[in-house]
């Protein structure tokens, strides 16, 4: 040893110890990220702050999703295709406190990859991936009414970028691939749907997810499609099916997108609506009791 080389001081002694120790477990939470996909069926439930996640996660839940609905709203913004709305830097952050938050893995909602190009993708992809999530989505979705989806060979180019991006970062990230046929309007969305995902998997997307289709047997036709990929169904109210019965359909992960944060609002609006057009508290009755709330965040995680 060179006696006259520094030695490391204390401090930074701790904070490398405490970063390897930071990548060790994200490494352990992408690797049961990537179990999860590989049999059986799950639900990823999307909280739309640290608060929601970390009750969440007190449920049980196996692994978290952002909800780039849920955190607009919170901001007091419209959800948005719109990057100058939930600008790329604000959402990293919103992931980034949730990725901290909970001791699971946490897949993002990355909109449309804040980029055009495949390059751009690329690029926002590696900061995501920064931000220690386990997952994330990149949809097909230009923002554009009067083009509202990518030509599918730049689409697909855009899923490869962000596949590289992945690779190149040398964390186990899963991608997940959307077609958002059904949320666009297109005219057989069920058949372009399937014509894209395909075309994601060939891209190197891990998961597929077409949100918008509700029927048992539409669903069972797309988790064939894509197998033996996994596929992600959204549900967003009750479609009369449990979630026994769609993992009889095949499917292997469940989201729920910004319908808890609605249910949130829905509770929120209805008591203050109560309170200013009645004068009536009665929105306030059969509340959570406050010790409850407070308890479960006073403990140490």
């Amino acid at each position: 040893m060179n006696l006259s080389q520094p030695l490391p001081s204390a401090p930074s002694l701790v904070a490398e110890t405490d970063e390897s120790r930071r990548q060790t477990a994200l490494a352990a939470r992408r690797q049961a990220f990537r179990a999860l996909h590989e049999r059986g069926c799950f639900v990823i439930p999307n909280p739309w702050d640290v608060g929601s996640a970390r009750y969440l996660q007190h449920l049980g839940f196996p692994a978290l999703a952002t909800t780039s609905a849920g955190f607009a709203f919170s901001q007091g913004l419209a959800d948005s295709g719109d990057a100058a709305v939930v600008s790329r830097d604000r959402n990293l952050a919103y992931i980034a406190d949730i990725a901290a938050a909970v001791d699971l893995p946490v897949s993002a909602d990355f909109m449309s990859g804040y980029g055009k190009k495949p390059e751009d993708v690329a690029e926002s992809v590696t900061r995501c991936v920064a931000t220690g999530v386990a997952g994330l989505s990149i949809e097909d979705a230009t923002g554009d009414p009067s083009s509202p989806l990518y030509d599918l060979p730049l689409a697909a180019e855009r899923v490869r970028a962000a596949r590289q991006a992945i690779d190149q970062s040398g964390k186990d990230v899963l991608l997940t691939a959307r077609a958002e046929c059904y949320h666009v309007g297109y005219p057989d969305p069920f058949r372009e749907s399937v014509r894209r995902l395909q075309a994601y998997v060939a891209a190197g997307a891990d998961v597929l997810f077409a949100p918008g289709p509700q029927a048992p047997a539409e669903i069972e036709s797309l988790v064939a499609a894509v197998a033996p990929r996994p596929l992600n169904l959204l549900v967003v109210r009750d479609i009369g099916l449990g979630v026994n019965e769609i993992a009889a359909l095949g499917v292997r992960r469940i989201s729920v997108g910004g319908a808890l944060a609605l249910a949130a609002w829905t509770g929120f609006m209805r008591a203050a609506q109560t309170l200013k057009s009645e004068g009536s508290f009665a929105g306030l009755a059969n509340l959570v009791p406050y010790p409850e709330i407070n308890s479960l965040f006073a403990q140490e995680r």
